[in-house]
C-alpha cells in the first residue's frame, strides 16, 4: 500500500477514557473551542473555499518536550490518499506528495505507475527531517524546477534520459552538468549536507551527535533510498533490516 505523505499524520494515542467523555464533560475538562477570524493580508474578502474562522488547537496539559518513550503510543492516521497499487494502479503524474518529498519519476515518467519505491524516497526525506534540524530539500517559494535542481546538487547527475528531457536545466547547469557560475548551490552534496544540516545542529543543541560509523551508515542509507531510478531503491523490508542490524529499530 502506498501512503501519500502529504496526508500521513503521526499522533500520540489518547487514553481510552477520552472517548467516553460527553461533549459537556469534554468542555468542562478542556474548555470550549477557541476560534480566531481568518483574514487576507490584502484585505479582500475570502473565497468560498476558505473558512471564516480557525480553531486553536486544544491543550491537553502536556507539551511535546515532556513526552517520554513510555508516553509515545504512536498512532498513524488519515489514509485518505493511500492505495494498493496491485488493485488500484495510479500514474506517477497523479501523485499528491509535496514537491520536496516527491521522487523524480513523478516528473519525468508521469505516465508510469506510482509504486512503493516512491514511498521509500519520501521516507528518506522524512527521516532526514527527523534526525536533522532542517530539511534536505525545500519547496518554500520554489518552483518544481528549483526542487529538481536541489536534487541534482545534493545527489549528483540524474539519468541521462531525464536530463535531456529537462528543458529548464540550462537555467541551473552548463551543458557538461556543472553549476552555472554565480548560482547558489543548495543543498550541498549529501555528505556535506549531513554535516551542515544534521551534525552541526545536533552538536549545537546537544541532542546527540552521530559517531563516525553511524554517520557513514546513515549517509549510505540515505543515498540508496534517494536513488533517482525507483528500481534501485531498497524495499521497505530492506530498510527495516538495515535498522535492525544496527539495533536502531
Amino acid at each position: 500500500m502506498i501512503l501519500d505523505i502529504r496526508l500521513r499524520n503521526v499522533l500520540s494515542r489518547l487514553p481510552s477514557s477520552f472517548d467516553h467523555l460527553s461533549i459537556p464533560q469534554f468542555y468542562g475538562e478542556y474548555g470550549k473551542p477557541e476560534t480566531v477570524p481568518i483574514e487576507r493580508e490584502d484585505g479582500k474578502p475570502l473565497t468560498s473555499s476558505i473558512s471564516a474562522k480557525a480553531v486553536i488547537p486544544v491543550s491537553l496539559g502536556k507539551s511535546a518536550e515532556l513526552f517520554t518513550l513510555a508516553d509515545a503510543e504512536i498512532l498513524l492516521s488519515d489514509y485518505g490518499e493511500a492505495f494498493a497499487p496491485a488493485s488500484e494502479p495510479r500514474r506517477a503524474e497523479d501523485s499528491h506528495i509535496p514537491l520536496s518529498y516527491r521522487p523524480l519519476e513523478a516528473r519525468f515518467e508521469p505516465e508510469g505507475a506510482l509504486t512503493q519505491s516512491a514511498d521509500i524516497w519520501s521516507l528518506a526525506v522524512s527521516i532526514w527531517e527527523i534526525i536533522g534540524m532542517r530539511m534536505i530539500f525545500s519547496d518554500e517559494f520554489r518552483t518544481e524546477d528549483d526542487v529538481v535542481c536541489q536534487y541534482v546538487d545534493a545527489l549528483g547527475p540524474m539519468p541521462r534520459k531525464w536530463w535531456e528531457r529537462w528543458e529548464a536545466r540550462h537555467q541551473f547547469f552548463n551543458e557538461d552538468g556543472s553549476p552555472k557560475e554565480g548560482r547558489e548551490i543548495w543543498p550541498p552534496a549529501l555528505d556535506d549536507a549531513f554535516e551542515d544540516f544534521v551534525q552541526k545542529y545536533r552538536r549545537r543543541f546537544e541532542s546527540g551527535e552521530f559517531d563516525k560509523e553511524e554517520s557513514v551508515a546513515l549517509v549510505d542509507l540515505m543515498r540508496r533510498m534517494l536513488a533517482f531510478e525507483p528500481e534501485k531503491r531498497p524495499s521497505a523490508g530492506e530498510v527495516l533490516g538495515w535498522g535492525r542490524a544496527r539495533s536502531w529499530i
